[in-house]
């Protein structure tokens, strides 16, 4: 056996591992089941295949038909592809940058796809069309992170720390271009706006799931040829490249990734939190460090959190929606704050 697969067989066993994302996958089945039967046109059990065929002949079944393809299903589709793409970018960028509290934001395109909306709510680009504001927060998000990548460009190479310094300073800017937009804007837009940023599927639709669509399924193309570099990356970048890894190229690879997911994911349904930072890492603990399993996992448990939190956020204070960056804020806020005193009761340290 070579050192490589010495490696990866290691990489690869942890006792939990193959449990879970059956589990996962049972549990999100329920979740997508109880988030299209209930709300404020509930769907008893017994109605709901009726309903989703549009077999019954009542105009009571013809209006559940009509709410469960014109509003739920395409609301839990979108919570299905976000959540997964949240998480599996923010899988990526802690394997890229070695570090298990990283997450998609690190490199700019979640600030640089808010300036894109909030640019675009100001300027009043939205009258053109409901395409708009999606189309310029994906615009920003993807040029800002290239941005990002290309100041942290140094004789062909992007070091990692490099990376990480150029991500906060861009970031920084961005937070000073929004700050300024929003002080040139008047009440309406700041409400769109405000409402904007802290996230939210109620303007769901099947264009929205459209246009998130292609990018999961590149990135699901891409996931396997960046698990192997990933488990490699772990072990440090010096190792990493000394087991035959191109550690610049799958890096680009890694940051265009990120950048695809995130920026479709915060165009249709503006900035949510702490999805890409706490399912990863509590997925880590569970399957292990190999990254295909963790990929995976962390796609499921993403879906599933945002599939929750959605139907938490409707129903919870009914005919009133929450934002749906407050329903993870409340629920990851914790979990990280227990992740850190996990992490500190294991190795003395804020590590």
């Amino acid at each position: 056996m070579t050192t490589i697969e010495r490696v990866e067989a290691q990489i690869q066993h942890h006792p939990k591992g193959r449990w879970v994302m059956p589990a996962l996958a049972v549990t999100l089945c329920i979740a997508i089941a109880l988030s299209c039967a209930v709300g404020a046109l509930q769907i008893p059990l017994a109605d709901f295949l009726p309903a989703l065929f549009g077999k019954g002949n009542s105009a009571a079944s013809q209006l559940q038909h009509e709410v469960l393809w014109q509003i739920r299903l395409p609301r839990v589709a979108l919570a299905i592809l976000i959540g997964g793409a949240l998480a599996t970018a923010g899988v990526i960028m802690q394997g890229v940058f070695a570090n298990p509290l990283a997450e998609p934001g690190l490199v700019g395109v979640s600030s640089g796809a808010a300036v894109g909306a909030v640019a675009a709510i100001v300027f009043g680009a939205t009258a053109v069309g409901a395409w708009v504001l999606p189309l310029a927060a994906f615009a920003g998000g993807l040029l800002v992170t290239a941005a990002v990548y290309f100041l942290a460009r140094f004789q062909g190479r992007s070091e990692v720390l490099t990376l990480l310094l150029t991500g906060i300073a861009v970031n920084s800017m961005a937070g000073a271009v929004i700050g300024l937009l929003m002080s040139v804007s008047d009440d309406a837009q700041l409400r769109s706006i405000t409402f904007w940023n802290l996230g939210s599927l109620s303007a769901a639709t099947w264009t929205a799931v459209l246009t998130v669509l292609p990018v999961a399924i590149l990135a699901a193309i891409a996931i396997p040829s960046l698990a192997r570099p990933l488990d490699l990356l772990s072990l440090g970048e010096r190792n990493a490249q000394f087991l035959g890894l191109n550690v610049n190229r799958n890096r680009q690879l890694a940051i265009v990734v990120t950048a695809l997911l995130t920026a479709a994911a915060v165009a249709v349904a503006g900035i949510i939190a702490f999805v890409g930072l706490v399912i990863p890492h509590a997925m880590r603990l569970v399957v292990g460090p190999s990254h295909m399993r963790l990929l995976i996992s962390s796609a499921l448990a993403g879906s599933l959190l945002i599939v929750v939190a959605d139907l938490i956020s409707r129903t919870v204070a009914a005919p009133r929606e929450i934002p749906l960056g407050v329903i993870t804020g409340l629920i990851g806020a914790p979990a990280f704050f227990y992740l850190l005193r996990r992490e500190h009761r294991r190795r003395g340290a804020w590590a």
